[in-house]
C-alpha cells in the first residue's frame, strides 16, 4: 500500500487544525540534500528548484522545472503540474498568489531535526522570490504540522512498525543461544548482521553502531560501534537494535547477564538494578497518554530511579519513532537546553515512543531496557513483548 496519499489526506486536516493555509516543502537536487518531508508527502527526487504545495483546502501543486514533470505526472500525487524553464520565481510567485495565503508554513525548526530540511540558502532564495509581495511576511515554521503528521500513525504505519519489530525480537532470540564468553562485542555485532541480511532487510540506523553491543563495566557506550572487547562471565551485556520493514523502524535494547562458573542466576546487585528498569518502565507506561506534557512522562521514570539510589540517566527516556528511529517532534524528554521548547509539548493519540531508561550496575555494566508503545485514547499500548526477566546465559 503507497501511504503517500493517505499522509497528504492528513495534512489536508492538520493545516486546518492550526489554521494554516499553504505548506511549502521547496527543494532542489533533493537525492543529495533531502528534506525529510519528502519520504512523508511527496514520494520521490527531484533536480531543480520544486515547490511542492499542499493547501487546506486540499489542492496539491508542484511547481516544478519541465524536465522533473514528466515524472511528478506519472506519480499522480500532485494533482496540478506548473512547469518553468529559465527560473522558478514567477510562476511560483503566480501560484501562491492564485490561494491568497496569509499563514505559509516552510520546512524550518530550531528544535526538531524532521522540520529543518529547508536549507539556509533555499530560504534565502524563497524569501527573494517572494520579497516586495505580502507572502514574504507570511512565512512561518512548518514544525507544527510535521510533528503531528508523522506523529499520527496510520493502521497500516503501525501494522509495518509491528512487523520490524517482530523480526527484531527473533533476532534477539537468536543472539541469546549465540551468546558465551569469549565472542567479542563484533562478533555478537557480525551475527545479528547475518541475520539481518538473511531477512533482506535494513537497518533502522548507521551500520556503524547499529547494532550497538556493549559488555561489561568498561564498554564504550551505546552510540559507539561494537569493539574487540570480549564478553566475559559476569558481565552484564546490552544490546541497542533496530531495522526498517517496508519504510518503518523498530528501536529495542535487550540486557542479558553472562553466569559465572557456579552461579544458577544473577548476583542480587544485578537483579536489582534490572528490576528497577523494569518497574520504572511500567510507571512511564501507566502515565502516558494524551494530553500529558512530555517532560512529565520522563519524570515519572526518572525519579523512580534516582529514588532507588541510581544517577539519573544523562538523555531522555525516550523519543518518536517512525519512518526514521529517531523520528523528530516531540519525544518523552527533560527540561533541558537541548530540547528545546520540545519537553512542553503534549502526548497526542497514535503517537509511537520508544522508553528506554538506564542506570549502571557498579562492576558489572549497565541494565537498560527499551520498549515501544503506541498511545491510545485512553493510555498507551507495549508494542513490543516486554522485557520483564533478566535473559541469563
Amino acid at each position: 500500500m503507497n501511504l503517500i496519499p493517505q499522509k497528504i489526506g492528513q495534512a489536508v486536516e492538520i493545516l486546518n487544525e492550526l489554521n494554516v493555509d499553504m505548506w511549502i516543502t521547496f527543494v532542489r537536487e533533493s537525492a543529495y540534500m533531502p528534506d525529510p518531508a519528502i519520504d512523508m508527502v511527496v514520494g520521490q527526487h527531484v533536480t531543480w528548484q520544486t515547490a511542492w504545495i499542499i493547501t487546506r483546502t486540499g489542492e496539491t501543486v508542484a511547481v516544478a522545472g519541465s524536465l522533473d514533470t514528466a515524472s511528478i505526472e506519472d506519480n499522480g500525487y500532485y494533482k496540478e503540474i506548473v512547469p518553468y524553464v529559465q527560473g522558478i520565481g514567477s510562476e511560483l510567485v503566480k501560484t501562491i498568489g492564485r490561494f491568497k495565503p496569509k499563514k505559509i508554513a516552510v520546512n524550518y525548526s530550531t528544535d526538531s531535526v524532521m522540520s529543518d530540511g529547508l536549507t539556509h540558502g533555499m530560504y534565502q532564495i524563497l524569501t527573494n522570490i517572494l520579497a516586495g509581495t505580502p507572502y514574504a511576511k507570511r512565512l512561518i515554521s512548518s514544525e507544527k504540522i510535521i510533528e503531528r503528521l508523522r506523529g499520527r500513525k496510520t493502521a497500516e504505519e503501525l501494522k509495518r512498525m509491528k512487523r520490524a519489530i517482530k523480526q527484531t525480537l527473533e533476532i534477539f532470540n537468536n543472539v541469546t543461544t549465540y551468546l558465551k564468553p569469549g565472542r567479542t562485542e563484533q562478533q555478537v555485532a557480525d551475527f545479528i548482521i547475518k541475520q539481518v541480511n538473511k531477512l533482506g532487510v535494513e537497518l533502522a540506523w548507521d551500520r556503524e553502531h547499529c547494532p550497538a553491543v556493549f559488555t561489561g563495566p568498561e564498554h564504550a557506550g551505546a552510540h559507539f560501534r561494537p569493539t574487540e572487547r570480549k564478553v566475559k562471565a559476569g558481565h552484564v551485556l546490552n544490546i541497542d537494535f533496530g531495522i526498517k520493514v517496508d519504510g518503518y523502524c523498530s528501536d529495542l535494547q535487550r540486557t542479558w547477564y553472562i553466569r559465572k562458573p557456579g552461579e544458577k542466576s544473577a548476583p542480587k546487585e544485578v537483579r536489582d538494578g534490572f528490576n528497577t528498569i523494569v518497574e520504572s518502565i511500567t510507571k512511564a507506561a501507566d502515565f502516558l497518554k494524551p494530553g500529558v506534557r512530555s517532560w512529565e512522562v520522563d519524570r515519572m521514570a526518572r525519579k523512580h530511579i534516582t529514588d532507588a539510589g541510581y544517577p539519573e540517566y544523562p538523555h531522555a527516556l525516550g523519543h518518536q519513532i517512525g519512518r526514521a528511529a529517531h523520528d523528530g517532534g516531540m519525544g518523552l524528554y527533560p527540561k533541558w537546553e537541548r530540547y528545546g521548547s520540545l519537553p512542553n509539548g503534549k502526548v497526542e493519540e497514535g503517537q509511537v515512543f520508544t522508553i528506554e531508561p538506564r542506570l549502571p550496575i557498579e562492576g558489572y555494566g549497565v541494565a537498560t531496557v527499551e520498549e515501544m508503545v503506541v498511545v491510545t485514547e485512553t493510555g498507551c499500548e507495549f508494542l513490543s513483548k516486554r522485557q520483564k526477566r533478566l535473559i541469563v546465559v
